[in-house]
């Protein structure tokens, strides 16, 4: 238990050099993780809500006296005096000062709001703003030539009251704190004068100030769940941003350190190989019996063994290199022109007798006449041995090894092994293609690899701009597949004219 807690915190990549930066992002994820657990009634939401509540109001500071002065206009042009007028400074003044809370609000930092005493001045601020309008339901105009002139009122405080209803649905009472009263006066002068048609409109205001409130209410709650997509999406993109920042420098880390593992190798090459090439001469001479014979033979074949092993050691070394190179960019690659039939037919005969030992029949299958390849010669042999070398390794005996070489459907060439061993699973390709990766056959096998062949192979194909492919199949066999581009196929050039011929033009 305690290696997994171990190995789970080894995954938490820190950089421990830039402190301030990693305090920031945990402190950004804390408040937008804070932020999204808030519910009506936080103080740090209320502010959101009464924030919202004083841009628009602010926002919409000239709509309604707006509309108090087209309605005074009208007043004045119907005949009502100045009674009228007084209505309309009244009411603008109340909007006046609800509209100078409202602007003080939307400038205060939302740290600042104190929610409960902001909230009272603006339902104070509502109130009194609904005291102009409630002087308007008291108002009569016995000479104007409007007939139904209850009703014009009623239908006036209806646009109050659906304007408001949305222009203040981030304030949850703001609705009914505006024109409870004004809808009451209403209802005591209708009720004096005792006619049919004042009694509908006293009706119709109940009801509209319920159903207007009731969609005050669904407005508000709509604002509150915007709020919540909102602080949802803050925290989405804080963590996003420190999932980023922590895969960037966990990236940046592993590229550093993959980039100072390859320096390192590709630099011991000279370090590792001169003690290696004297023990592999001094062992040779010594098993071979070059200065004479040994005395006891078990010595003698202590020396093969040191002579086996070193040069085993010295294959591997020269693999990592070639790999650490590779990965480096350090491995140059010498391009010239190249026959691909006569590289791959080379590396068949090498590794002949190496199949003829364990009993399996290398095939060649060769398309004929394959025009030269402009490519590094060392590297397109390492590329061929690499693929023989896993088909052998790998095929039982008695088996068969089909080594293919022709053009591909795009004018490339390609080089194609084919054996028909155990095969790999699926899920394990991945990690046979990786470096030092061995799959769970390879691993059993009695002739275990470095695992490096495949992926030397990748590196090398695609220095030269070519693709990789590996195909397998449980108990069918693998097939390994190195294609050349087109780029790299050269065209035939005209054959040059004989001296005879040369001769001939010339006296012509």
């Amino acid at each position: 238990m305690r290696s997994e807690r171990l190995h789970t915190a080894d995954k938490n990549i820190v950089d421990r050099s830039k402190r301030h930066r990693n305090s920031d992002v945990a402190r950004a994820v804390k408040k937008t993780r804070d932020r999204l657990s808030q519910q009506a009634g936080n103080p740090d939401f209320d502010r959101e809500l009464l924030k919202l509540h004083a841009r628009a109001m602010a926002g919409s500071a000239t709509a309604i006296p707006l509309l108090v002065v087209l309605i005074s206009a009208a007043g004045l042009f119907a005949g009502m005096g100045s009674e009228i007028l007084v209505w309309a400074l009244l009411t603008v003044s109340c909007y006046a000062g609800l509209a100078f809370i409202a602007r003080r609000v939307d400038r205060t930092e939302a740290g600042a709001v104190k929610p409960r005493q902001t909230r009272r001045f603006f339902l104070t601020a509502h109130f009194v703003s609904g005291l102009g309008w409630a002087y308007f339901a008291s108002l009569g105009c016995p000479s104007c030539a409007v007939d139904q002139f209850p009703v014009v009122k009623a239908v006036i405080l209806l646009l109050a009251m659906a304007a408001t209803a949305i222009m203040a649905s981030s304030l949850s009472g703001a609705l009914l704190s505006t024109f409870a009263l004004p809808v009451a006066v209403y209802g005591w002068f209708g009720a004096r004068l005792l006619l049919p048609i004042e009694a509908i409109m006293v009706v119709l205001l109940v009801l509209a100030l319920l159903f207007f409130a009731y969609v005050a209410h669904h407005l508000h709650r709509s604002t509150v769940m915007l709020l919540s997509f909102r602080t949802e999406k803050d925290a989405l993109i804080a963590e996003l941003e420190t999932a980023k920042s922590m895969s960037d420098e966990a990236r940046r880390r592993a590229e550093e350190a993959n980039l100072a593992k390859s320096r390192f190798l590709a630099s011991m090459s000279h370090e590792l190989r001169t003690p290696l090439n004297a023990i592999l001469g001094f062992s040779e001479v010594m098993a071979n019996e070059v200065l004479g014979p040994m005395g006891n033979p078990t010595y003698r074949d202590y020396a093969a063994d040191v002579l086996e092993s070193g040069q085993h050691l010295l294959d591997l070394i020269n693999e990592i290199l070639d790999l650490s190179r590779i990965e480096v960019g350090r491995y140059q690659l010498n391009e010239e022109p190249v026959h691909l039939l006569s590289i791959v037919e080379d590396c068949c005969h090498m590794m002949e007798l190496r199949a003829r030992n364990k009993g399996i029949q290398i095939v060649q299958d060769f398309e004929p006449e394959l025009p030269r390849l402009f490519a590094d010669e060392r590297a397109v042999r390492q590329i061929t041995l690499n693929l023989l070398s896993n088909a052998i390794k790998f095929t039982p005996t008695g088996g068969e090894v089909r080594v293919r070489a022709g053009w591909t459907a795009g004018g490339g060439q390609y080089v194609s092994v084919k054996d028909n061993g155990p095969g790999i699973p699926a899920d394990e390709i991945p990690v046979v293609l990786s470096a030092f990766g061995q799959g769970s056959i390879a691993i059993k096998s009695a002739e275990q690899g470095t695992g490096l062949g495949l992926p030397i192979v990748q590196g090398l194909i695609a220095m030269h701009g070519g693709e990789f492919d590996l195909q397998s199949k449980l108990r069918e066999g693998t097939e390994a597949i190195a294609i050349f581009p087109p780029t790299r196929v050269m065209e035939e050039l005209p054959a040059l004219p004989t001296k005879v011929a040369a001769t001939a033009g010339r006296r012509r």
